[in-house]
């Protein structure tokens, strides 16, 4: 099932035009959510950052669109679903409502909700091998358009296809400045001893949930230093931990990149962190 502007329908009657501007401009933002067992985890932070990101792509946000009553069209696709008592992963898309062509006819926007099931409800620790490399085809331009989720994901989607056909699990991007930004699936941690650094928004890095997530329990912890400061691809194989976050997986250690294997201590530890916080909610 599928909610189509309010409207649960099933998935085969859920249809877009082929001149919807999602799909003719990558004219759409979306948020990926965690729900566990019909709570909505992080729920006030995806809020904010989906209205931020209709903002800068300059969409009408309906005067309906409060944090309310975004919450019950999450939820009742859930029951739609039967995914009330078990995880789930929500992808809402909100999209501008076609005409036009580069200068739309409209500001007003239309949004799709789908639900999939999600195996675990908390965060797993994952311990097998996980090797990384740099994708140097395609930069991420530093700036406010890439810190949003648009549709316009052509350098994750190529990253994607590279790491498939070269066996790696992962590509992290480069900026414009040659600077590391993230993944191709979410932000990037390195540890050095005790200081924990990660890129900073101005680097083009996407604003991650779970980033935001663990800044603030790095910043309220004694046991690491936080830097956000921009990371050259030379540092990493002087890291003695590297690790990827998003809401999917929470925290994705790395084993390997290039010669260089990385230990897990301070990401296992951050897990049980995240965990905590995700349970208190």
């Amino acid at each position: 099932m599928i909610n189509l502007d309010g409207k649960i329908v099933e998935l085969e009657n859920a249809k877009l035009s082929v001149l919807n501007r999602g799909f003719a401009y990558g004219d759409s933002v979306f948020e990926t959510i965690r729900v566990i067992n019909g709570k909505i985890m992080f729920w006030e932070d995806h809020y904010f950052r989906l209205m931020a990101s209709m903002r800068i792509m300059r969409m009408e946000i309906p005067s309906s669109f409060s944090p309310e009553f975004l919450e019950q069209e999450i939820k009742e696709i859930i029951e739609a679903n039967d995914l009330s008592n078990s995880a789930a992963r929500i992808k809402f898309a909100v999209y501008r409502l076609q005409g036009g062509y580069y200068t739309p006819a409209t500001r007003d926007i239309g949004y799709v909700i789908s639900a999939e099931e999600m195996e675990n409800s908390f965060y797993l620790f994952n311990e097998e091998k996980y090797e990384i490399e740099l994708f140097k085809d395609h930069y991420v331009t530093s700036g406010l358009l890439s810190t949003i989720k648009s549709n316009n994901r052509a350098v994750n989607v190529l990253g994607s296809i590279y790491a498939s056909e070269n066996g790696y699990d992962n590509c992290l991007l480069l900026n414009e400045k040659k600077s590391v930004v993230e993944a191709l699936n979410g932000n990037l941690f390195l540890v050095k001893g005790n200081t924990i650094k990660t890129p900073p928004i101005t680097d083009g890095v996407l604003n991650g949930i779970i980033r935001k997530q663990l800044l603030n329990i790095l910043k309220k912890t004694d046991e690491y230093t936080l830097e956000e400061t921009s990371i050259s691809p030379f540092e990493l194989q002087k890291a003695d931990e590297l690790f990827i976050t998003n809401v999917a997986k929470g925290i994705q250690p790395v084993s390997k990149y290039r010669k260089k294997e990385y230990a897990h201590k301070v990401s296992k530890d951050l897990l049980s962190k995240l965990n905590v916080k995700a349970r208190l909610g």
